[in-house]
């Protein structure tokens, strides 16, 4: 029996089980670092599968790490699992029909993700059992994708160590071997603290957090014009200090998301907002905290495992799907804009049931990830397979309503068999590993893995 048989076999027996962990997930949206019941459902069934499971692992509540097998080489397989705040939505509808108003979701698929994870590494263990494969495999649980920078945390604590290399996939409306660079980002909150007084009374006695806050954004979108091309500022106001208009404003808060294509320019562009946000305090007469919230580095791609992770993702095919799937995805994409409506009528496609050609030259890609960190220690690759109507935007609630469907599930388990592929060439084949490490060191250029997290920094949920 081939690897690939007992691949096959091996999402099959497993697969009911699998469909059923995701949904449950699904049905947690637990938010970042709040995801309790989602990271003991998965290291439970890893212990049970007879994986030894550390449980908070790094001293992070919400991660684990569980291991099977002993020495040379270590192959990774990274899940994910936490939702989305203010992403609520019932599955399975073609409105927007959130569970709880306000509630959380899974706008990215890490339901998904986690479980298509589990897959792999459950018939990764059958595949070393059964063809004698020497070597350890690990599942890493790593919470906080979104916002959290889970695994800069778990790379600061050193859990991947001694890891050779790792996989992992994301849910998407394509199916690829990715092969491309993503945007390092931080995360900081600017809280400006002044003089409350009576608007209308005594105006000249306060001192106006929210003025901060309004000058800070002021200055940053002039800023836009003068950092490099690739360079994103976002932000969001978490707190107005209040509802009264009569009153000067004694404390405000805004969070700043600064991106860039490397880690050193997200700090030279960071230091520059924070130095706006000083501006608007010496302006207003007001105090500034400013408080690190998150981080994660640039994406390094490995061109040498994405070839090899596409070349087995060629022997699965892809996922094909029934009429009744395509008839619920194309009532999908009639609620999305008409600018993505356009976009997908062009390619005319509901459902992708094709794989895209292996691109040899690295893309970029205007996201953030914190595989990132993973990426600059571990040479690392990745598939994304369709579990979604073609052009579904991400963090939406058409991407948390199609979560459950047949078709997401159906990638998902697509997903995991091509993971396992990937994972036991690199125990059968020592060439792959050394290969991917060479290039590693040469996509690196001799720079050192330096988190953008300060060494103080501790996980923080979300404000």
């Amino acid at each position: 029996m081939t690897y690939l048989d007992i691949i096959e076999r091996t999402v099959a027996e497993h697969s009911d089980n699998l469909k059923s962990v995701a949904d449950t997930i699904w049905s947690f949206a637990e938010i970042r670092y709040e995801e309790t019941q989602s990271a003991a459902l998965l290291a439970d069934e890893l212990d049970k599968a007879g994986f030894s499971v550390t449980r908070q692992a790094g001293n992070i509540e919400t991660a684990f790490v569980a291991s099977y097998g002993e020495g040379n080489p270590v192959v990774a397989i990274l899940g994910e699992f936490d939702a989305l705040t203010g992403l609520s939505q019932q599955g399975g509808a073609t409105r927007y029909d959130p569970i709880v108003k306000g509630g959380n979701g899974h706008g990215c698929g890490h339901n998904l993700l986690g479980t298509g994870a589990l897959a792999a590494i459950l018939a990764l263990k059958a595949c070393k059992d059964e063809l004698g494969l020497k070597g350890t495999i690990r599942y890493y649980g790593c919470p906080a994708e979104e916002g959290g920078g889970g695994k800069a945390y778990m790379a600061r604590e050193g859990l991947f160590s001694d890891v050779d290399v790792a996989f992992t996939w994301h849910p998407w409306d394509e199916n690829l071997a990715y092969n491309a660079r993503m945007l390092a980002t931080n995360q900081l909150y600017f809280t400006f603290r002044g003089t409350s007084a009576h608007a209308g009374f005594e105006p000249h006695l306060g001192r106006s957090a929210l003025d901060a806050v309004e000058l800070t954004n002021v200055g940053c979108n002039y800023l836009r014009e003068h950092i490099i091309q690739d360079g994103r500022i976002h932000y969001a106001i978490t707190d107005t200090g209040g509802r009264a208009p009569n009153v000067v404003q004694a404390q405000a808060q805004v969070l700043y998301k600064v991106r860039a294509p490397r880690m050193d320019q997200v700090r030279e562009i960071t230091e520059r907002v924070k130095e706006v946000a000083r501006g608007a305090a010496q302006m207003t007469g007001t105090e500034l905290e400013i408080t690190f919230d998150a981080a994660s580095a640039d994406l390094v791609p490995n061109v040498s495992l994405a070839r090899m992770m596409h070349r087995e993702f060629e022997k699965f095919g892809a996922a094909s799907f029934s009429n009744s799937e395509k008839e619920f995805a194309a009532s999908i994409q009639k609620t999305f804009s008409p600018e993505v409506q356009a976009r997908v009528a062009k390619r005319g496609k509901i459902l992708s049931e094709d794989l895209n050609a292996f691109q040899e030259e690295p893309t970029f890609l205007h996201g953030s990830t914190d595989v990132g960190d993973v990426s600059w220690l571990v040479p690392t690759g990745q598939v994304y397979v369709a579990t979604e109507a073609y052009g579904t935007p991400p963090h939406t609630w058409q991407m948390v309503s199609q979560g459950k469907s047949r078709y997401a599930h159906k990638g998902m388990l697509q997903a995991g068999k091509v993971l396992a592929a990937s994972a036991v060439q690199t125990l059968m084949d020592p060439a792959i590993i050394l290969a991917a490490k060479a290039e590693h060191r040469e996509q690196l250029g001799g720079e050192s893995y330096i988190p953008l997290i300060p060494a103080e920094a501790t996980p923080q949920r979300l404000r």
